[in-house]
């Protein structure tokens, strides 16, 4: 078990109301991001495919998103507290707890995966190993939809998120990450600063060939 992955885990299990009040609605006020997702469904009902896993659920919302727009969708999460909340807020959907790193997903098997700041909380050196996981689950013309913040420069950055320690991205790295994991970038969008350090939403839209 990883220390960063205990620490996010005990972190999120801390705030899991004050979480949900907070984020449960957030894409009402974000229409890149909403639409980014609704964009996303599209395209993996089109694949034939509709299973898809929101990895890193927290309460479970954008699972529930994902159902309306029409695929059979999952959500899984490291924090049992919050896979307690989303169960008992989202009944009728499944939710499981499970690390990103090895999924309880059989090999090629989902038409898509979402990955909503998700992985922001992984370290550098350990993120093309998670990518790996993530096509691991995908089938051939599987859909990932991955979004974190992005920054500026040739190296990621650490900063102290209110949770756990975080990390944002430069868009070319990232999208090279995404390239060695056998993935096809098929769309980006970058738009204004999230937070207050200026780092920019960023969503990188991928197929498995």
């Amino acid at each position: 078990m990883l220390e960063h992955q205990d620490e996010t885990r005990d972190g999120y299990d801390a705030v899991v109301e004050r979480y949900a009040s907070m984020f449960t609605k957030e894409l009402e006020t974000r229409p890149f991001s909403r639409n980014m997702i609704a964009t996303f469904a599209e395209l993996v009902r089109e694949t034939g495919n509709p299973r898809a896993a929101d990895v890193g659920c927290g309460p479970g919302h954008l699972t529930a998103m994902l159902h309306d727009l029409g695929l059979s969708a999952f959500g899984l999460d490291l924090s049992p507290g919050m896979v307690d909340h989303a169960r008992r807020t989202h009944p009728t959907l499944r939710f499981d707890e499970a690390r990103m790193e090895a999924l309880p997903v059989e090999d090629g098997t989902l038409g898509g995966v979402l990955a909503h700041y998700s992985m922001i909380h992984t370290p550098p050196g350990e993120l093309p190993a998670l990518l790996a996981e993530l096509v691991r689950v995908l089938a051939p013309g599987g859909l990932l939809l991955v979004s974190f913040f992005g920054t500026e420069g040739l190296e990621p950055v650490r900063f102290d998120h209110k949770v756990a320690p975080a990390y944002s991205w430069p868009e070319a790295q990232f999208a090279d990450l995404l390239a060695g994991a056998g993935l096809v970038t098929v769309a980006r969008l970058l738009h204004d600063p999230a937070t207050e350090r200026g780092f920019l939403d960023t969503h990188f839209l991928a197929r498995r060939p």
